[in-house]
């Protein structure tokens, strides 16, 4: 069994509520980490591994969340294939904002779903 098949097995077996905490848990690495250039290759492994995570989750909901779920998917694949947002400290700090956005919308997804 690979590395990442082992995670995908654990990260399963836990309640949608909680994987989405763990998502939301990404996010925000990513966004701390993304202040520093320093960090690119760090936020960018996070990302793959958050890409993952949103893989993993999204089955397992109602379609407007998987949906949304998919939305994240492309904004940070967006990031993830953009030089520009590697290199320009304005357009960061405009990607950390909507990274915080979407950390708000996962927040209250897993929320909803605790509930």
């Amino acid at each position: 069994m690979t590395k990442l098949s082992m995670l995908q097995a654990q990260f399963i077996k836990e309640d949608v509520y909680i994987r989405l905490n763990n998502l939301n848990a990404h996010l925000t690495q990513i966004q701390s980490l993304s202040q520093d250039f320093t960090n690119n290759e760090a936020v960018k492994n996070l990302i793959r591994e958050t890409m993952y995570f949103i893989e993993w989750i999204a089955p397992d909901l109602e379609f407007d969340y998987a949906f949304d779920l998919a939305n994240l998917g492309r904004f940070l694949t967006r990031w993830l294939f953009s030089a520009e947002a590697w290199n320009n400290t304005d357009v960061r700090n405009q990607i950390n904002q909507e990274l915080g956005d979407w950390n708000n919308r996962i927040l209250q997804m897993s929320q909803l779903l605790a509930a």
